[in-house]
């Protein structure tokens, strides 16, 4: 099976030169000529390797790999750019990317990169961008929060307080965990940082609806669920 390369590059010689290599090459190649529009194509993790110029109109390159890494999309990137400076090459590995080649460039070391890249198994396996439980939603790209349909508002912490518990849905989580998860505190100073939040969330999350899915576990922990 071809390997599927995606494209995000806005100058029409640089991506037809790019893209007319990599065809000989066998590779299959989609091209986006913006960074949403790249960063739409890359979220669905069916690429086998991303190779994305770092000045983009709509949308950085580094935004866009900074985005993909926030919602857990792992597929390798190459950050192609006229920016040649070390501390230009050290942003964008730390930014996320998984190599960094300056513009002008030979096809030919391009390519040996790409194939470093699929060798190395690096693109990971579709992944959910969405987490949801019952009627609760959260899309994780656009930070948006739905139940039923209805948009809930919510403040950064809540919003990563929900997240985790979204993610362990259905499990019982201690305040430990929501500790070291969301607040990244590694002992419990003793405050009620936990229930204040917990409750407002409740109240956002629950309140008004048929059933609620946030569920306190006595002596031990909190837990959501559709199940009471």
């Amino acid at each position: 099976m071809a390997h599927k390369i995606l494209l995000v590059e806005d100058d029409d010689t640089t991506a037809g030169y790019i893209m007319k290599g990599l065809s000989e090459e066998g590779f299959v190649v989609n091209r986006a000529t913006d960074g949403r529009d790249g960063l739409f194509h890359a979220t669905d993790g069916s690429y086998d390797c991303i190779v994305l110029d770092r000045m983009l109109p709509g949308m950085d390159g580094m935004a866009v790999v900074a985005a993909l890494r926030g919602a857990g999309v792992r597929t390798s990137v190459i950050i192609l750019s006229a920016l040649g400076a070390a501390e230009d090459r050290v942003k964008g590995l730390i930014g996320g990317a998984d190599d960094y080649l300056v513009k002008p460039f030979a096809f030919a070391e391009l390519l040996a990169r790409i194939r470093l890249q699929v060798r190395r198994g690096a693109a990971a396996p579709p992944v959910e961008t969405v987490l949801r439980c019952g009627d609760l939603e959260m899309d994780l790209l656009s930070r948006r929060v739905t139940r039923g349909g209805a948009t809930v508002t919510l403040q950064p912490r809540e919003f990563r307080l929900l997240e985790y518990l979204l993610r362990h849905a259905g499990q019982v989580v201690t305040r430990t965990m929501l500790l070291e998860g969301v607040w990244d505190y590694h002992f419990d100073p003793g405050t009620n940082v936990i229930d204040v939040h917990l409750s407002r969330l409740r109240k956002k999350v629950d309140e008004g609806f048929a059933y609620p899915l946030l569920h306190t576990v006595r002596g031990v922990g909190y837990r959501l669920g559709t199940d009471a």
